[in-house]
């Protein structure tokens, strides 16, 4: 495929010294990453030295002031690592967590937090899922109450990604619990060591076991009125709109990670298809190995050409939702498809820990669960595509 018609020289060269990097600081360690469930703080710096983690942020905070086809290119190279761990840990950091500061935090708020997040100094992590409320964020019933120069954060929230190892949390939580729906969500930045603010021990998991989800606890966490980074509007649900505007980056992100892995998947394939031998000769002469590997090649362009295309087309600086959707539940299925038929290319040695494909099968599964089902995908497509909401919980 001619990856020349959506990526520039300066793309390329981006890639491959990113690629250089992971191959040689990333692959050959990861795998004690994946038994203590922790990517090194010293990565993240080395990411952060090299650019990697401020590609769209300004330059006056240490940011490359790249365009979202960059951001793709990153996670893309992630998945491509093979280390599912890994390669979350680094877009939960640039793609999911820091754009609530990059979109909506103050001069002040950025000044004071967004030269450590480029850095790798300072890591974050966004804090929205809680047990009662996932694809619902409007359901969500942690809540902020104001009390002077301080807002009381009360409730907990799961699943969190970067908890255990994070510095800087971004909350959403209710400011008014009067109004139904979307109205009254608002986002704080809550720093770790903060008096009420405990992070619970982290979980077994199937797959990402690089990096640990666990649950955070607010217990009349006092938070400073400056920490307020995005207020929600009791009046309309514009806040809520612009918190969801955060996820469209999010959907591309994980879409190119899913298309990394998938294309690290088939490379695999291809290449163990040409060197094993059965019946006297390479399996790759096998019609029925040669459909897989064709099915495998067609469905990561289709995914390539999707994802790209989402990253270049933008409304108002957002990935247009209806691209970001389209891209993130393909390659969402897309992923699972491709690393099941890697596996079964390469037999039980697939099923094996020799290969890098049982943890790759793993992680897939876990792709299309965070930053919108593919369930919630289907819901938001059909929303656009009908030219109305679905939305149960109006008000």
């Amino acid at each position: 495929m001619n990856e020349m018609s959506f990526l520039t020289e300066d793309h390329l060269r981006f890639r491959d010294n990113l690629r250089r990097f992971i191959d040689t600081e990333v692959v050959p360690k990861a795998d004690a990453w994946e038994e203590t469930g922790m990517v090194p703080r010293e990565v993240l710096r080395q990411l952060g030295e090299l650019g990697y983690l401020g590609i769209r942020y300004p330059a006056t905070y240490g940011g490359a002031e790249l365009d979202t086809v960059y951001s793709a290119i990153l996670a893309e190279e992630l998945g491509r690592s093979s280390y599912g761990g890994f390669a979350v840990t680094v877009l939960v950091h640039t793609d999911m967590a820091s754009p609530h500061l990059g979109n909506f935090g103050s001069p002040e708020q950025l000044a004071r937090w967004m030269p450590g997040i480029i850095a790798g100094t300072t890591i974050c992590a966004v804090a929205v899922t809680e047990p009662d409320a996932g694809s619902d964020v409007a359901g969500i019933k942690t809540r902020a109450v104001r009390d002077g120069d301080h807002y009381v954060l009360t409730g907990s929230k799961m699943f969190i990604t970067n908890g255990v190892h994070g510095d800087l949390y971004f909350v959403a939580a209710k400011t008014d619990t009067t109004v139904k729906g979307s109205r009254g969500i608002s986002i704080f930045a809550v720093e770790k060591g903060t008096p009420g603010f405990e992070i619970g021990h982290p979980g077994p998991k199937m797959g990402g076991r690089g990096v640990a989800e666990v649950e955070l606890f607010f217990d009349h966490c006092r938070v400073p009125v400056e920490n307020l980074i995005m207020a929600g509007d009791p009046n309309s649900t514009r806040s809520f709109k612009r918190l969801m505007s955060s996820f469209g980056p999010e959907r591309v992100g994980n879409a190119a990670m899913c298309l990394g892995v998938a294309q690290g998947a088939y490379e695999l394939a291809r290449s163990y298809s040409l060197e094993r031998k059965q019946f006297g000769k390479p399996i790759c002469e096998f019609q029925g190995i040669q459909w897989k590997v064709a099915d495998m090649a067609t469905q990561i362009h289709a995914a390539r050409l999707m994802i790209y295309r989402a990253a270049t087309n933008l409304v108002d600086g957002f990935p247009d939702p209806l691209e970001a959707a389209y891209a993130k539940l393909y390659a969402n299925e897309m992923v699972q498809r491709v690393t099941n038929e890697a596996l079964q290319i390469h037999g039980h040695y697939g099923f094996t820990r020799e290969f890098p494909l049982e943890r790759m099968v793993r992680d897939s599964r876990g792709f299309s669960l965070g930053g919108g089902t593919t369930e919630i995908l289907r819901n938001t497509i059909a929303a656009i595509v009908y030219g109305r909401a679905f939305d149960q919980r109006k008000g």
